[in-house]
């Protein structure tokens, strides 16, 4: 598993067979932001795909 770290949210990605899944925790929480994970085909898409999710629910 990895976690890219942010002020306000972590971002966490796992492999789940031939691709990616990736979800937000808030920052100093272990669960996760709702019920949202985002698939990518790689780590890279997955991860970059659940930062633009996290900051346009930060900016609703």
């Amino acid at each position: 598993m990895s976690e890219t770290m942010s002020t306000e949210f972590d971002v966490r990605s796992e492999a789940k067979g031939a691709h990616w899944i990736a979800w937000i925790v808030r920052a100093g929480e272990d669960s996760p932001d709702g019920s949202v994970v985002i698939v990518g085909q790689t780590q890279e898409e997955a991860e970059s795909h659940a930062r633009q999710w996290a900051a346009q629910q930060s900016a609703s």
